[in-house]
């Protein structure tokens, strides 16, 4: 039996590799809901290329409706504050908030579980996107694999909970939960 309540607005995960689509299909899925859709940005500007992708993509938005959270760290906190019926959520990526956390010294299976819990409690459609990173190579460095297998474990949890899991590839979505 699970410890978290029956949820009333469905989870879904979306997974896929870099510049596989997943992001696309994401947006089109909340969009998809006919609620006023909020995107909670995980994404810091460490440098001008990234600070040049940040912009390109609040463009992208502009215009469509969104409103949006840019948050690196606390995504269950904006989750447990935002969501409410008439609206549907995308955060936009695990990946980069996992980074994140790790980069901040934060303990990451802690943040997980705060995340899970937000999502349990979530009363409108919350949409997640993830990078697959376990299928490349082993990484190099000792905490290149630690975010391999820290990623790995939080897609696995996050799948778990998910009411839809979608697997995207060259901008096709295979639908892996429910099967």
């Amino acid at each position: 039996m699970s410890p978290f309540p029956p949820r009333t607005g469905p989870v879904t995960l979306v997974l896929g590799g870099a510049r596989s689509g997943k992001s696309a299909h994401a947006e089109r899925l909340v969009l998809g809901a006919g609620a006023e859709p909020l995107y909670i940005a995980t994404a810091e500007a460490h440098d001008a290329e990234m600070a040049e992708r940040i912009a390109r993509h609040r463009a992208d938005r502009a215009g469509r409706g969104w409103a949006t959270v840019e948050e690196p760290l606390d995504v269950a906190g904006v989750i447990r504050r935002e969501a409410r019926p008439g609206r549907s959520i995308l955060v936009d990526c695990l990946t980069l908030w996992l980074s994140n956390l790790m980069l901040a010294g934060e303990t990451p299976e802690g943040r997980q579980e705060e995340l899970l819990v937000a999502l349990a409690a979530a009363t409108c459609p919350v949409v997640l996107v993830s990078n697959e990173v376990g299928l490349g190579l082993v990484p190099e460095t000792p905490l290149g694999r630690a975010f391999r297998d820290a990623q790995g474990r939080l897609n696995q949890a996050i799948a778990a909970r998910a009411d839809h899991v979608f697997f995207v590839a060259a901008g096709l979505p295979f639908t892996l939960k429910p099967a």
